[in-house]
């Protein structure tokens, strides 16, 4: 989701262009409505304290909303990073259609991530933190992640500032806006190719680090989820939902839109998946053999269910896409694709949850309706945020929209 041409190629059939389509659907209904109920448990928590709408304590100081809305919401913000890398550090010049919906999903997932973040912060008032000098902590894992988080979602909406640019850029309705964000087109495509790299540099080091925030607590983790590693495997596994998560949304806002998915485009990025896939399972496989986990296989219990289906999912994508015909079939390939995304919700989930238990717990945690709430209407805001974008902004690629302006 990083970024977008600094020397953008638009032929007849890869212009990027606002979608245009009728905004208030019943889909987009729907999550009005789920927005409005998360809205309200957001703000009630603010008011009233995390107690009153979750099922926090002090056994439990951490629940759902840290594993879905900020460790799995990172995860599925890879997008950005991966894409970038590919269509603009190693030229695949085939595949910059897709780098604009990567950049628009990556910088609305950090932005989410943030808002899920306040809301579970006890002291959420203390978040600027990590910002002021005289606070930081070299040696602490949390503040790398927090810093990188931070500064990477600001180079988000600046590699976004361009697309934004292109909008009003000739407009006889705004001469100023116009003006202003030409001039900004003009300096930032000169040194976008920063930004690039940054996002790259940056994403790497905190998709890592959060995984290497629980390798502090070896007593408390489950030990198919414990390892040395865990950082590494964080980033393999970010790194493999990368592809997948781009196609599962380009896929779905294509059928959303009502436009063909761009199977020449997405069935080429396919390819990769099998590779990222394999090579984090090999070294997910690898590891509990040489940590002598696997005996923690049996028996048969709901934490190894977990497990073997987290590891399941890649697996059986991986299979799938190593067929041609799975790979140039928009219906095959976001199975496919879900699967992966599915299997890296799955492994934040367990990670923080299923894994991680306090020793001297007296009653296991379940995540209260407001919980639920809360996480549910910022899915639905972020849904409701891209289609908003992607109807008013240059962003999609198709030659359906470039037929229809």
């Amino acid at each position: 989701m990083n970024s977008i041409s600094v020397n953008p190629v638009h032929t007849e059939h890869h212009t990027p262009l606002p979608a245009h389509r009728p905004l208030l659907t019943p889909g987009v209904w729907v999550l009005l409505f789920l927005m409005v109920i998360g809205a309200a448990f957001y703000f009630y928590r603010f008011i009233f304290g995390l107690k009153s709408v979750t099922h926090l304590d002090q056994q439990h100081p951490w629940g759902l909303w840290i594993a879905v809305d900020v460790a799995t919401g990172v995860a599925l913000a890879a997008g950005g990073f991966t894409t970038s890398a590919l269509a603009h550090i190693f030229h695949r010049e085939h595949y910059h259609a897709i780098t604009r919906p990567a950049l628009l999903t990556a910088m609305l997932g950090y932005t989410f991530v943030v808002l899920g973040l306040l809301a579970d912060l006890g002291r959420y008032y203390n978040i600027w933190h990590p910002l002021w000098p005289t606070m930081w902590q070299g040696n602490s894992v949390l503040f790398e992640v927090g810093i990188c988080v931070t500064i990477y979602l600001n180079v988000l909406y600046i590699e976004f500032m361009p697309i934004f640019c292109e909008r009003f850029i000739g407009s006889q309705r705004y001469p100023r806006l116009a003006q202003l964000c030409g001039f900004l087109y003009r300096h930032l495509n000169q040194v976008m190719w920063l930004f690039i790299i940054a996002g790259v540099v940056l994403s790497s080091l905190h998709q890592s680090s959060l995984g290497n925030l629980m390798v502090i607590a070896p007593s408390k983790m489950h030990p198919l989820w414990y390892t040395p590693i865990l950082s590494l495997l964080f980033l393999l596994s970010a790194v493999m939902v990368g592809f997948p998560m781009v196609i599962f949304e380009s896929i779905y806002a294509s059928w959303s839109l009502g436009i063909k998915a761009e199977v020449e485009i997405l069935g080429p990025l396919s390819r990769y998946i099998p590779i990222t896939a394999g090579l984090y399972l090999a070294f997910k496989m690898g590891d509990l053999v040489m940590r002598n986990s696997y005996v923690h296989l049996w028996p048969m219990d709901g934490p190894v269910v977990m497990f073997l289906l987290e590891m399941a999912l890649p697996a059986i994508a991986l299979v799938m896409l190593l067929s041609n015909r799975h790979r140039h079939n928009a219906r095959w390939l976001f199975i496919a694709a879900l699967l992966v995304v599915l299997s890296v919700v799955l492994n934040r989930v367990n990670v923080f949850l299923i894994a991680y238990q306090p020793p001297y717990a007296t009653k296991a945690y379940v995540p209260a309706f407001g919980e639920f709430a809360v996480t549910i209407g910022l899915i639905a805001a972020l849904i409701f945020c891209y289609r908003v974008i992607v109807n008013y902004f240059p962003v999609i690629t198709h030659p359906e929209l470039s037929r229809r302006s």
